[in-house]
Formats: C-alpha cells, sequence, structure tokens
C-alpha cells in the first residue's frame, strides 16, 4: 500500500467535535486491561481539562472472556461515569469494534448521580476513537485527534511500537526496520485509530471479519473520497507477544516475522 498523500492545498474545516466515543475490544485480556484503561482515562482527562466541552464515553467489549477482564472493567465502570462496559458472545475483533460502536453511539451516556443521561451530539460532531486492550495510549491521544479532526481529517491512523518488555530483541529490531516512526506513514493499526462517526457510518463501519476491520473501513474510506491522514504524533505502546487473539493480527504478523531467516551474510 502506498503512503498516505497529503491532501492537496489547504485541508477543508470540518465541523467541531462536541463528543469522543472510545471504543476498546477486550478478550481475556487481564494481563493488560487496567493499564490499558488507566492510559485512556489518562488521556480522557487531558482532553476535558483542554476541552471542557467535550463528552468522552469510553466502551469497554467483553467478548467471551473467561478471565478476570469483566471485573476489572467494573471497576473503571463503577469509579468513573465516562466508562461502560458490553458484554458480548462474537469472537471476532471487527464484531466487537462495531457493536461497541453502536452502544457508544446510540445509547444514552451515563452520567454521575443526580444527571441526566443524554444521547451523544449528531454523528458528524462525534469522534470515534479506537485502541485495544493490550495497548496503552498516549495521554495526547485524544487532544492530538481532535487537532486532526477539525483541521480537516476524516480518519486518522496513529502508530504503534511494540512494548519491548519480553519482547525477543531480534524480533523487535526487524519490525523497526519495517515500520518507521514517520508522519504519513503506510501503516493500519486498530490499536490507533480515529474517525468521524458520520464518515464511519457513510463507509459501513467496521466489518464483522475476525481480522483487518480496519483495513477494510480505511479501503472503504479512501474509496469515498474521505480524507484519511497518518502520523506519528500520537504513538500507542502495544503488546509485543506473538500469540495472536485474532487469527491475521498484529501478534499472528510478528510470529511471522520471527520466522523470517535473516539475510545471509555477504563478504567483500
Amino acid at each position: 500500500m502506498s503512503n498516505v498523500a497529503a491532501p492537496a492545498g489547504p485541508p477543508q474545516r470540518r465541523p467541531g467535535i462536541d463528543a469522543v466515543a472510545v471504543v476498546m475490544p477486550a478478550h481475556n485480556e487481564d494481563q493488560h486491561l487496567d493499564r490499558a484503561l488507566r492510559a485512556v482515562q489518562r488521556a480522557a482527562d487531558e482532553l476535558q481539562r483542554q476541552r471542557p466541552g467535550v463528552a468522552v464515553r469510553v466502551t469497554v467489549v467483553l467478548d467471551s472472556c473467561t478471565d478476570r477482564s469483566a471485573e476489572i472493567t467494573a471497576g473503571y465502570v463503577d469509579a468513573d461515569p465516562r466508562f461502560s462496559a458490553l458484554d458480548v458472545r462474537l469472537r471476532s475483533a471487527g464484531a466487537s469494534r462495531a457493536a461497541g460502536v453502536r452502544a457508544a453511539v446510540l445509547s444514552p451516556q451515563r452520567r454521575a448521580p443526580g444527571q441526566r443521561s443524554a444521547p451523544l451530539p449528531w454523528p458528524g460532531r462525534t469522534w470515534l476513537a479506537n485502541t485495544d486492550a493490550d495497548s496503552q495510549v498516549p495521554v495526547n491521544w485524544l487532544v492530538r485527534q481532535l487537532e486532526f479532526a477539525e483541521a480537516g481529517a476524516d480518519a486518522v491512523l496513529g502508530s504503534v511500537e511494540p512494548d519491548p518488555v519480553g519482547m525477543d530483541p531480534e524480533l523487535l529490531r526487524r519490525w523497526l526496520d519495517r515500520h518507521p516512526f514517520e508522519e504519513n506513514h503506510p501503516h493500519i493499526y486498530g490499536a490507533n485509530f480515529g474517525v468521524r462517526a458520520s464518515a464511519y457510518l457513510a463507509a459501513g463501519g467496521f466489518s464483522t471479519l475476525e481480522s483487518h476491520e480496519d483495513r477494510t473501513l480505511v479501503q472503504s474510506l479512501r474509496s469515498l473520497a474521505f480524507t484519511v491522514l497518518a502520523t506519528d504524533s500520537m504513538r500507542v505502546l502495544t503488546s509485543g507477544r506473538t500469540h495472536a487473539r485474532a487469527p491475521q493480527g498484529f501478534g499472528a504478523y510478528l510470529r511471522s516475522l520471527g520466522r523470517q531467516r535473516p539475510p545471509a551474510a555477504t563478504g567483500n
């Protein structure tokens, strides 16, 4: 896939964002989930510190979990009215993301005691931010996405970095060689992907594929001439595990990369 080209001329300004819906699918992620939710909470706090008028909700989609993921999520739901959980039995990253978007956009927002619930604004003023339960977003994650959105982006593709802790150094080196950190990168990661809700709906939303639901959506967005930008300015740290949750997901890619033989040494 070719690099993401910047739009010709100054980008067309879009309507301002009044609400952000964060969607995080999780399948037996109790080893990573607390750190992932804490990072999202910090990013939400920072966004609302800078933009107090922007509503934020976080939907954790618990897909066929049999570990402590539901218990960990419940702690955030009980303590923070911006958080909610959705229990599904889909066993599909794409279907889980789609279910999370539907729940976040269509259901009333849970408020603190004494406050009335309210739906999110119309889709043109709502931003969908997607990440994964084994990933940690940076504190500027939501702020940066809204800056891109209000400058003309319909979707933003962030970069990811595998967590070096517990990861084979040679595998990490191979990954970094193939994925340099740069603006306008050609990569698509479900762990770091934002899209305006109106564009998401026009493009058909996430498919129910077990893998590559993010790529399929981005291809549809591009085919409809939506503005898709790629950036390294809000990099997400993600698990470097090679036992994959999705059959063709990030972990499966790392495993295949680790099986590749290094190039033969050459003499003078």
